[in-house]
């Protein structure tokens, strides 16, 4: 029987992590549960987004707390948020998603001068994200990687040759931009 979506409580997501220099903006689908309660992206601890960031981009991030783990990614011009904004789920799993409200990300994008590039985390993220950018999207290098989740089975290694694709593209941007 087919869970009524009625039953659920609408599950709020997370601010966007941004500021005007962004680059680079990486978008999931919706947080999870474990994050939701934390009140941190990527809150679960065998989400591997954390570890993909530090191989790929060589930043100490695993050792460090929530707070400074975002206050390296402000530094290294790199935003997140999620491509729903509000939705009603049971468990954590994209798939369970029922009446998602997509997240405005025209107006996050207004703000964001020096973004260059996209990457969206998962499949469900690339679906949506990029039904909802349309034609916008060609103005940026968009990246759809595999999912950071627990929930995707690819091997780590897979993962991470996938999502250091972003790597020679992100630091071509990086050395353009003047940091004056």
């Amino acid at each position: 029987m087919a869970e009524d979506a009625t039953a659920l409580p609408r599950l709020q997501g997370l601010a966007p992590h941004v500021a005007p220099d962004t680059l680079l903006l990486i978008l999931g689908s919706f947080p999870g549960v474990a994050s939701l309660q934390a009140q941190q992206y990527y809150g679960h601890p065998r989400n591997q987004f954390w570890r993909l960031l530090s191989d790929v981009f060589d930043l100490p991030l695993l050792g460090a707390d929530y707070g400074s783990r975002l206050q390296i990614l402000r530094q290294q011009q790199i935003g997140l948020w999620d491509v729903i904004s509000e939705t009603q789920r049971k468990g954590s799993l994209d798939s369970q998603i029922r009446q998602p409200q997509a997240s405005d990300l025209h107006t996050l994008l207004a703000t964001l001068p020096a973004l260059r590039m996209i990457a969206f985390n998962g499949g469900t993220a690339s679906r949506m994200g990029l039904m909802q950018l349309g034609p916008v999207a060609e103005r940026y290098k968009i990246f759809q990687l595999p999912s950071s989740s627990p929930a995707y089975t690819l091997p780590y290694a897979g993962k991470l040759a996938a999502w250091q694709q972003m790597a020679p593209e992100f630091f071509s941007a990086s050395q353009r931009i003047d940091h004056s």
